[in-house]
């Protein structure tokens, strides 16, 4: 009997206060745990919905040995690690790592939703996911290239590494 295929997940990485470059490479290392096998160059944007400081993102693509649900759990140990806080909705923060897609679940419980219910609506997200995979499709959402001129307003620059 042949084992299923690997899933792929892809987390969205992104952080707004303290030293927020340093933080989000750092997270890339925190995450090789987790099957992290590639990551996307790092980007720089204005909050969206929210105050505070520029944010630093980018996204990594995992092969996880976890269920969806443990792979969140273990996000959050890592944001609360690197000192997250939740005063109120879309509060600056030190990293926020966000579930994105996991495979092609789609999924709605109290606190996990697949795939990450604005993820097709934030250019943070779209463009430095679909340079790691430019012909992925989402659950429910289709070609997630087809979301990108939503996005034209929302003014995000490419980082050289």
């Amino acid at each position: 009997m042949n084992a299923p295929p690997p899933v792929r997940a892809y987390v969205g990485i992104g952080a707004n206060l303290g030293d927020a470059l340093a933080t989000v490479r750092s997270a890339f290392e925190r995450l090789r745990p987790f099957g992290a096998m590639r990551r996307s160059s790092l980007y720089r944007s204005a909050p969206v919905d929210a105050g505070g400081p520029d944010f630093f993102n980018a996204v990594a693509e995992l092969q996880p040995a976890l269920d969806a649900s443990a792979l969140l759990a273990a996000l959050q140990s890592i944001e609360a690690d690197f000192g997250r806080q939740r005063p109120y909705r879309n509060a600056p923060r030190t990293l926020d790592l966000d579930l994105l897609l996991y495979g092609d679940l789609a999924l709605q419980t109290p606190t996990l939703t697949l795939p990450h219910p604005r993820l097709h609506l934030r250019a943070f997200v779209l463009q430095p996911l679909l340079e790691l995979q430019p012909a992925l499709a989402a659950p429910g959402l289709g070609p997630l290239h087809a979301h990108l001129a939503a996005t034209a307003d929302q003014p995000i620059d490419r980082l050289a590494d």
